[in-house]
């Protein structure tokens, strides 16, 4: 029997536990955000590339980050409320370094990731550049990248120490952009679109 759910309805964390369906969905602030089906193969290889390059070099530099990549549930608690029934927000960010193990279990990573990636399609755009921008910022995600595959572009937003995110950086073309979240790695724009 399919589920049906009340995309007008504010739902929480623990009614999103009990959708037992094959479907992806987020919650920003209680409404339902359904995923998009499967990504365009350029977005799987940016992705992939991404998650490699941050996992390899966590690897060989050891020290507490980790990287994740979706399916991974973070849960965005408001005021300190980590009771599940009180969680309103849940994303699946498209890869996400945490470095706070204190933040991990097995149900994901409660409360922010020090940095997330997501990556827009012509789908996501709006809702990558308004809604998660809002949600992360407000929630201290300290670094947030937010990829266009089409466009071979890359914004990083960083949190400044008001809590709001400084205008983003663009790069493009032959660029190295530094991650802060790591230090003294460097993703090529030239080696990321190279498809």
């Amino acid at each position: 029997m399919e589920l049906i759910l009340d995309m007008t309805r504010r739902y929480t964390y623990a009614d999103y536990l009990t959708w037992l369906d094959d479907k992806r969905r987020e919650l920003i602030d209680g409404f339902i955000r359904t995923m998009s089906p499967a990504p365009a193969l350029s977005h799987s290889r940016v992705e992939g590339r991404i998650y490699n390059t941050f996992y390899n070099y966590i690897n060989k530099c050891g020290g507490p980050c980790e990287v994740f990549n979706s399916p991974f549930d973070v849960r965005l608690p408001k005021n300190g409320e980590t009771e599940d029934n009180k969680i309103y927000s849940v994303v699946q960010p498209d890869i996400c370094v945490v470095c706070d193990p204190s933040k991990l279990d097995e149900r994901g990573c409660l409360g922010a990731p020090d940095m997330i990636v997501e990556l827009l399609s012509p789908s996501t755009r709006k809702y990558g550049l308004n809604d998660k921008y809002r949600l992360y910022e407000a929630s201290g995600v300290k670094e947030y990248w937010v990829i266009d595959v089409r466009g071979r572009d890359v914004t990083v937003f960083l949190l400044q120490d008001n809590g709001t995110y400084a205008e983003g950086v663009v790069y493009t073309d032959n660029a190295h952009i530094p991650v802060q979240t790591l230090p003294e790695l460097e993703i090529e724009t030239a080696e990321l679109f190279r498809f």
